[in-house]
């Protein structure tokens, strides 16, 4: 990263400075230089003298000195020449690029610490010191979203979704894998999950527009304090799974809004098998052809009103009541009575589970 920056640093300075410029590594090897020609080139053998001086070294006609001013430096600029100018270009330069090396590893530390803490790569008694050791805010409230794009690509979405958060002392963008990337979001007071929902989908139609990359993207919850994190990324990554086995249809998927799926999820499979072989003693789920199921999610659509569900369905009520009349031979489950429709709306959401076979976390 800091090549990268002092390479195009150096690029800027060049028509400024009438002699070749450039940085080189612990090992003497040139890594930056305003003549591209030479990077590559060893600069200088005894890079630990350069390294341990405090001031301008000359070697071999060229002006060196160390980059920035902690007491364990891992490269220098270097100036051509060995005149008074080229040691005030090389402090200059020394100086400018020291402060935009500090800057960028101090962000850098902190979005390496805030993956440490999401993932649960910190202990808990650290993460209070790490805080005050990096400047970082522990008094706001953030959440964790978890962007999953359906392929991988070419374009680095990571990349991209930064240039949507353009304060990276606020808000984080972490690479978890090849496909998931987490954003944690500073969350301003007042604002709720509907906000973020809305952000989440700003965040999924720009990578659609821009890029034709296509993302689903899961939820936390906020907290309040940076402890807490680890729970809502968990949960983001939770209300995917979820989100996959019960709403397909879905690409921004909230734990809070998870409700009764939450629940069938942290179920063991064993539980749930037991579950639909009490409830289905007369007869099995299975046993229910396509038609039927689809007369039963329309009833339940509409809040078990059968003159509305026949309306919907375009059916007359005699038939719609002889459908629900068939299900109840069938499995012993008047769907018009409210406890049990609960229990069938319950057994055929884990049912689906079970189809699912989903990944914990």
């Amino acid at each position: 990263m800091s090549n990268r920056l002092f390479q195009g640093i150096i690029h800027q300075m060049k028509d400024a400075i009438d002699r070749t410029i450039g940085v080189v590594d612990s090992t003497g090897t040139i890594v930056c230089c305003s003549d591209l020609s030479r990077i590559g080139e060893n600069g200088v053998a005894d890079m630990k003298d350069v390294l341990m001086s405090a001031d301008v070294k000359v070697i071999g006609g060229k002006t060196y000195l160390a980059i920035g001013t902690n007491n364990h430096p891992d490269s220098a600029i270097f100036v051509d020449g060995n005149d008074e100018s080229a040691a005030s270009f090389a402090r200059l330069i020394s100086i400018s690029l020291g402060g935009i090396k500090q800057y960028y590893d101090v962000k850098f530390d902190r979005s390496n610490f805030v993956k440490n803490v999401i993932l649960d790569n910190i202990l808990p008694g650290d993460i209070y010191l790490k805080t005050r050791e990096l400047g970082f805010n522990n008094e706001v409230s953030r959440c964790a979203l978890l962007i999953r794009t359906a392929e991988r690509s070419e374009i680095s979405v990571s990349e991209s979704i930064q240039a949507l958060f353009p304060d990276k002392n606020k808000d984080f963008v972490i690479n978890i894998n090849e496909t998931d990337i987490a954003l944690v979001k500073e969350v301003r007071s007042g604002n709720d999950i509907k906000d973020l929902e809305k952000l989440a989908r700003s965040i999924a139609d720009s990578l659609h527009t821009e890029y034709y990359i296509n993302a689903v993207i899961g939820i936390g919850t906020i907290v309040n304090t940076i402890k807490d994190l680890p729970r809502s990324f968990k949960e983001s990554q939770i209300a995917l799974e979820v989100g996959k086995v019960f709403d397909t249809e879905k690409t921004i998927v909230t734990y809070e809004n998870l409700g009764i799926a939450r629940l069938i999820y942290q179920l063991p499979t064993t539980l749930c098998e037991m579950f639909l072989k009490e409830i289905f003693k007369k007869g099995s789920i299975v046993g229910l052809d396509h038609e039927t199921l689809f007369t039963i999610q329309k009833f339940f659509e509409n809040n078990l009103n059968v003159s509305e569900t026949s309306r919907k369905l375009f059916v007359h009520r005699n038939t719609l009541v002889y459908r629900l009349e068939k299900i109840k031979k069938l499995t012993g489950l008047d769907l018009r009575e409210f406890d049990d429709a609960i229990v069938f709306k319950v057994a055929l959401m884990v049912k689906k589970y079970l189809d699912a076979k989903p990944v914990k976390y």
